[in-house]
């Protein structure tokens, strides 16, 4: 990464110092594909990571915050179904996106679900109100706008429902929605597996569409104005420059950039709001989640990178945890370790999605069935 190529290149100083993630290995049951080198890099033996990966993400910077710990007290004894998406809202009250206390992902864990998929939570953990039963298929991610509403992508499929984007506010009544129902597709009006959702100061609607893995699925970003309508999409699958492959997460920065999460080709990608490339940065890890706060801030949450043989996840010398720097010039000043032992042998340990609170403590929702709190030391 060459810091030069971007405007900006103050230091920031942090709100935020970090330590280990608690986590545990997802069961044999989840519906996410497995890796041609998951079952071979289960094998190999614990080791030392390299003080950096091969492409340039550190692992050995300070960590400075305590071990994760399990959080969020969730009502009627209901326990932590997979997640991806934590985020706090201008309150500074947390919402998180459950899939109905199932395991899995991009299945249909809240299709036939008497549970609330959306949940609200004060500071403390306390459970506030839940909504959204009966609306998805499998949630992915969400996001809290800078008004308060929330956007919730879903890319599971069933039975006339999933493939939609909802806009709600903080009752659970339904503004916006984007996409067909229970349709798939390449279209201006479908998605394909939408994962997150970002919005612009002036209103205009960014759209992570492909979580699919085949070639001919979905890889781009979809942009829309303030009410819904279709403005423009940029990407395509691939490798290259303004391609992507799972584009995971999105935040935008202070300046207005479009920070993109292009999780299996082990990056990020920087865009200007019309799609104009900026600048791609490997040094974070492999991005399941992003958030960036108005310090510029930038917390990347690494859940999937892996040794072993070349396939899915595939990243290797990169040890998983929550990589923090600064948004404005591309500095990595910590570093959060993944509490599974390196190389990890699973497919998902830790969060996959990252949020922080105001005065720098950290939430990350986890595939593996829970959501921990990491509190500065």
């Amino acid at each position: 990464m060459d810091p030069s190529r971007l405007a900006n290149t103050s230091v920031i100083g942090l709100a935020s110092l970090f330590l280990a993630i608690g986590a545990f290995v997802g069961s044999a049951g989840s519906a996410r594909p497995q890796s041609p080198g998951s079952s071979k890099n289960a094998a190999i033996p614990t080791e030392p990571p390299p003080a950096a990966s091969p492409l340039g993400a550190p692992n050995n910077l300070p960590n400075p915050y305590l071990l994760g710990v399990s959080w969020g007290q969730l009502p009627d004894g209901r326990k932590w179904g997979s997640t991806a998406g934590i985020a706090v809202g201008p309150d500074g009250n947390i919402w998180a996106i459950d899939r109905c206390g199932a395991h899995g992902s991009r299945g249909t864990n809240c299709a036939d679900s008497p549970l609330d998929p959306i949940l609200e939570f004060d500071p403390s953990g306390k459970f506030l109100k839940g909504f959204g039963k009966g609306l998805f298929v499998s949630p992915h991610k969400i996001t809290v706008d800078h008004h308060g509403n929330l956007w919730v992508a879903d890319n599971g499929i069933n039975d006339g429902r999933g493939q939609q984007v909802f806009k709600f506010d903080q009752s659970g009544k339904i503004l916006l929605t984007l996409g067909k129902a229970g349709v798939s597709g390449p279209g201006f009006d479908t998605f394909d597996q939408p994962t997150e959702v970002a919005v612009a100061p002036n209103g205009d609607i960014f759209v992570a569409d492909g979580h699919g893995e085949k070639p001919a699925d979905n890889a781009r970003i979809m942009k829309f104005d303030a009410h819904g309508k279709f403005l423009k999409a940029w990407g395509k699958k691939g490798r290259g420059i303004s391609e992507f492959d799972c584009p995971h997460t999105l935040a935008f920065d202070s300046q207005g950039r479009l920070f993109v999460g292009d999780r299996q080709n082990n990056r990020i990608q920087i865009f200007d709001q019309d799609g104009h490339f900026i600048a791609e940065w490997k040094q974070f890890g492999r991005p399941s989640g992003i958030y960036i706060d108005r310090n510029d801030v930038i917390y990347v949450a690494d859940s999937e990178s892996r040794n072993g043989e070349p396939g899915y996840g595939y990243n290797p010398g990169c040890r998983r945890g929550i990589r923090i720097g600064s948004a404005k010039d591309g500095s990595v000043k910590y570093f959060v370790p993944d509490a599974a032992p390196y190389p990890a042998a699973a497919d998902s340990t830790g969060p996959e999605g990252i949020t922080a609170d105001a005065g720098g403590d950290m939430y990350g929702a986890e595939f593996t069935m829970d959501v921990k709190k990491y509190a500065r030391k």
